[in-house]
């Protein structure tokens, strides 16, 4: 009896000579066991920041299979920097030295805020395609993909602002605030960025097609920007201009970037600048994400 067992059990040579191992298909009740147990060890959830990473370097991968998506943050702000400088400096401070001392932190801030739209377009372009629809069946935290866009594009940002400082930099403008001042300059301007390209993931959300963002983007962002003290002292503007343009949330980042870059701290526009973007994030974060859920 244990001979025959023992033979049963020896595997057939194959075609080479060699034995190979035979296959026990597991029983009903022992394949329902392991299917409880594997029930008890289900991955973890993953967190808010995670997810929020994960989708975030999806966007990157965007760009890398997509390059020409980084035209707006290359070739647009150099062309911001020696146009504006080329053409106003002389007729404004005398000469291009000058005026790039007080056009380019403006200049900067102006050229990345107005790349924050394409959020909008990127949004609603994966709208069309389906792929949100997909999104939201994951057991992910609700807006890891509304985040994930944001920090996709402050990489975009940070590189729209090296270009311009080295364009900068090498046509004169010399930051009195050194390499410090600079750094703050900047992660101020990430800062409001991030929180104002909330107002164009609602867009993207809200408008049917890519045009329809662009052209209501467009009518929002260059009132906004060009009516503050990016390129001109509000000084020379009539009184009740200057009302709107003292109190635009462009005009305290603008001073908030350019203090902190020549050396100065003015913690007055910094607070006004913060204000703003906590306002952005609260209001059109959470219109965002009501969108997001009914859409």
């Amino acid at each position: 009896m244990s001979t025959t067992a023992s033979s049963s059990q020896q595997p057939a040579p194959g075609a080479s000579g060699a034995y190979d191992t035979a296959f026990v298909a597991p029983r009903a009740d022992e394949l329902a066991a392991l299917l409880v147990t594997g029930a008890d060890r289900r991955p973890p959830r993953p967190s808010a920041l995670s997810a929020s990473l994960t989708f975030g370097w999806r966007a990157m991968l965007k760009i890398k299979h997509v390059p020409e998506q980084l035209f707006d943050v290359t070739a647009f702000p150099v062309m911001m920097v020696l146009m504006y400088a080329y053409l106003f400096g002389g007729a404004l401070a005398g000469s291009v030295s000058s005026y790039i001392q007080f056009l380019l932190p403006g200049i900067l801030t102006m050229s990345v805020v107005m790349i924050t739209m394409y959020t909008g377009i990127s949004v609603n372009t994966d709208i069309e395609k389906g792929v949100f629809d997909r999104f939201r069946t994951l057991p992910i935290w609700r807006p890891a993909p509304m985040v994930g866009y944001l920090l996709g594009d402050v990489v975009r940002y940070l590189i729209a602002s090296a270009v311009m400082l080295s364009v900068g930099l090498l046509i004169g403008y010399r930051p009195d605030g050194g390499v410090a001042g600079v750094l703050a300059g900047v992660a101020l301007l990430m800062v409001f960025s991030f929180a104002f390209s909330w107002i164009w993931t609602m867009f993207g959300l809200l408008l049917r097609s890519e045009k329809s963002v662009m052209g209501v983007s467009m009518m929002v962002i260059f009132p906004l920007t060009f009516l503050s003290n990016v390129f001109v002292d509000p000084r020379t503007m009539p009184g009740w201009l200057q009302v709107f343009v003292n109190n635009s949330p462009m005009t305290h980042l603008a001073t908030s970037v350019r203090e902190l870059m020549a050396g100065a701290r003015p913690m007055a526009d910094i607070a006004w600048t913060l204000g703003w973007s906590a306002a952005f994030v609260l209001v059109f974060g959470a219109v965002t994400m009501r969108l997001y859920n009914r859409k």
